[in-house]
């Protein structure tokens, strides 16, 4: 005969809490590369608090420039000095974090007048940073897994016809992830267009430097109805695009203790929750916010 079961209804909610909790647990977004006091991009992946780094920024592209790579003091890439990476990343890559080229950035040269440019500028960034070949690959070897776009200046235009071409060589090679970083303000005047292709598989919203959707000193409704209408109108995993410290920018910053009782608790539900982004490591480095947080994200 066989024996009732002792499972208690107890042990049973504990282990449903667990399996929702699993589904809606998201991961932490880093910002590397513009501080050549925020350590290794080895040490950075060693940490354990990264699930994606992007490497910021590729900075100068499009409408015939020459592709240039800014990664501030850490290497000098027009003496191929930056290859060295190659080994950095595939480290990061064996810890299972993705590591993605940021396009793009507050300060730069780019933009793409046409459709024909940016499958140039496709092809380029698939030769020299993903699973193409050319013979001056400013990284090394290593295959990135993906483009980040962080456009903040320029035009608005040609951004869809971007993301069409990179994620085409998904089908014939390894997958190619696309990120977009916008504006908490919906929708972003520059990748609003490039948003609606649907092609994005992460979604870095910035919820800081924009008061009208910060959360500010206990009120989270600004930052709650930007969420929900990122959450519902756009592909893709949402994350909440935070300040690492007070002194990473103008304003935005949430405390570690708003942000784990009171912001995330209001998010989390969300099936498009990814986790949270920060900018940057640099700032990360000095109150150690992801630490404090990775628990709660």
């Amino acid at each position: 005969m066989a024996s009732k079961s002792s499972t208690s209804p107890a042990f049973l909610f504990s282990i449903i809490l667990a399996l929702v909790v699993g589904i809606n647990g998201g991961g932490i977004a880093i910002y590397w590369g513009q501080n050549g006091n925020e350590g290794t991009l080895a040490e950075a992946c060693a940490s354990g608090n990264y699930k994606f780094v992007n490497l910021a920024f590729l900075n100068v592209f499009g409408n015939g420039q020459t592709p240039m790579i800014n990664l501030a003091g850490h290497c000098d890439p027009s003496s191929g000095g930056c290859t060295g990476l190659s080994s950095e990343i595939k480290s990061c890559q064996a810890r299972g974090v993705k590591v993605m080229l940021s396009i793009g950035g507050g300060v730069g040269s780019y933009y793409l007048p046409s459709a024909e440019d940016a499958r140039y500028v496709a092809t380029y960034l698939w030769d020299n940073f993903l699973g193409g070949q050319s013979s001056s690959r400013p990284l090394g070897d290593a295959v990135l897994d993906g483009i980040d776009f962080v456009i903040a200046t320029g035009t608005n235009q040609h951004w869809d016809d971007l993301a069409r071409y990179l994620s085409a060589y998904s089908i014939s090679g390894k997958k190619v992830y696309l990120v977009a970083n916008p504006q908490c303000p919906y929708p972003d005047a520059w990748l609003g267009g490039a948003l609606q292709t649907g092609l994005f598989d992460y979604v870095w919203v910035q919820f800081y430097n924009n008061p009208s959707c910060e959360y500010s000193s206990g009120n989270i409704a600004n930052l709650q109805d930007a969420w929900n209408q990122w959450t519902s109108n756009t592909a893709g995993k949402i994350f909440l695009g935070l300040l690492a410290s007070t002194e990473a920018a103008n304003n935005g910053f949430i405390p570690v203790s708003d942000l784990t009782s009171k912001v995330l608790p209001a998010i989390k539900g969300s099936a498009k929750y990814g986790g949270v982004m920060l900018w940057s490591k640099y700032y990360d480095d000095q109150i150690g916010y992801s630490s404090s947080i990775k628990g709660s994200v």
